[in-house]
């Protein structure tokens, strides 16, 4: 094998959730990319779960795709698993690199491993997880900075903070941005919108949207506080609905005891993946105050459906969303100016679609692919 040529590289896809949040659209984003240039020098093997072994076979026809333990469905069943059969998995294969796409990885794998840390926001942020999920979450960080050869973030922002606070190497670090699947995100027509209203129930009511897992980091309180803030007086305000996963944050039942009973505030939890262009590009504003985030795919993908997005500057948002994107605080006052601003002005919401849906353009899951492809041939080295 020629020094230039990647490795032979398995993929640890076990960690991958059922429900295909952040973590699940950056793995099959980046094995369908990987799956477009098998063939040209990119030698794969994937394990995963049995669930998906059907899914990863059809994105990667080139490679080998092995089922992990039934048992390993399980997350702490999976961590010793990890410790134990990933590495043996790795020798039976003929890995040369083993990459571990969230956060952990075995501390004795038999040959060089990358790992994807996706934020920092356990240290940043501390007060918006429960103590044991921070705990666990800022170990494996340490340790996968300590032991990787070659660790992947998908933000400068994510790099800078991991070198600031845990003085990182910055030569074993990689930025690969996210990408999004411009086939699946894209600019929905009116029939994809009304479907998705009214699935909703909506009827021809407008909304505001937002979808993400409802943990307390994605700031869904103050949100739904600023919201009924900036549309109560209004002769036809628009509801607000928040869609994605239940998520841990108890003060959300709180804001929502709080929503005058003239406003309409739904939340439809997960919707179907064909729903989301309709329910994102169909909205206002797609609204995503969150207090920071390693990368913000929720952005990304409400701008490849051409939705006007309010965010907030933290963090990696400004990479993402660039001036293609309106900004507010994470305050509930400030998001209930900022948001209200939007409505009011159609011509802005207009622009800022425009402008968020070009720059989506810039980010694709073959970039990333190429940068991923790089960082294993360097942890080979």
């Amino acid at each position: 094998m020629t020094a230039g040529r990647p490795p032979r590289v398995l993929i640890d896809a076990t960690s991958v959730p059922a429900d295909r949040g952040g973590v699940g659209r950056y793995v099959d984003g980046l094995l369908g990319a990987l799956g477009k240039v098998c063939g040209h020098g990119v030698d794969l093997a994937v394990v995963g779960l049995r669930t998906d072994l059907e899914r990863y076979s059809r994105m990667l026809p080139g490679a080998e795709i092995v089922a992990a333990p039934a048992a390993v469905a399980h997350r702490p069943a999976r961590l010793a698993w990890e410790q134990t059969g990933l590495p043996l998995l790795a020798q039976q294969v003929g890995a040369q690199v083993l990459h571990s796409p969230f956060y952990t990885c075995p501390l004795r794998a038999g040959c060089p491993v990358t790992v994807t840390v996706h934020d920092a926001t356990f240290f940043t942020e501390p007060e918006h997880y429960d103590k044991s999920r921070r705990t666990f979450f800022r170990s494996a960080i340490k340790t996968s900075l300590r032991r990787a050869a070659r660790v992947i973030v998908p933000s400068k922002a994510t790099r800078d903070e991991l070198i600031r606070l845990l003085d990182a190497d910055p030569t074993r670090i990689d930025v690969a941005y996210h990408g999004v699947d411009h086939a699946a995100f894209h600019a929905p027509g009116e029939e994809e919108k009304a479907r998705v209203r009214a699935r909703l129930g909506l009827g021809d009511s407008s909304y505001v949207a937002f979808l993400g897992a409802k943990e307390p980091r994605k700031n869904v309180p103050n949100l739904i506080r600023g919201w009924v803030r900036a549309v109560a007086d209004r002769q036809d305000p628009p509801a607000l609905v928040v869609a994605g996963g239940q998520g841990h944050d108890d003060d959300i039942d709180r804001a929502v005891a709080e929503v005058p009973s003239h406003l309409r505030l739904l939340r439809p939890g997960y919707l179907r993946y064909a729903d989301l262009p309709g329910f994102l590009g169909g909205a206002l504003v797609a609204a995503y105050p969150s207090y920071g985030e390693g990368f913000g795919l929720p952005i990304l993908e409400a701008m490849a459906c051409a939705a006007p997005v309010l965010t907030t500057p933290r963090l990696s948002l400004p990479e993402v969303g660039g001036d293609a994107v309106a900004y507010t605080s994470e305050a509930p006052e400030q998001i209930a100016t900022d948001l209200a601003a939007l409505l009011d002005d159609e011509q802005r919401r207009l622009s800022l679609a425009k402008a968020g849906f070009d720059r989506a353009k810039e980010f694709t899951w073959e970039s990333s692919a190429e940068v991923h492809i790089a960082a294993w041939t360097r942890a080979r080295a």
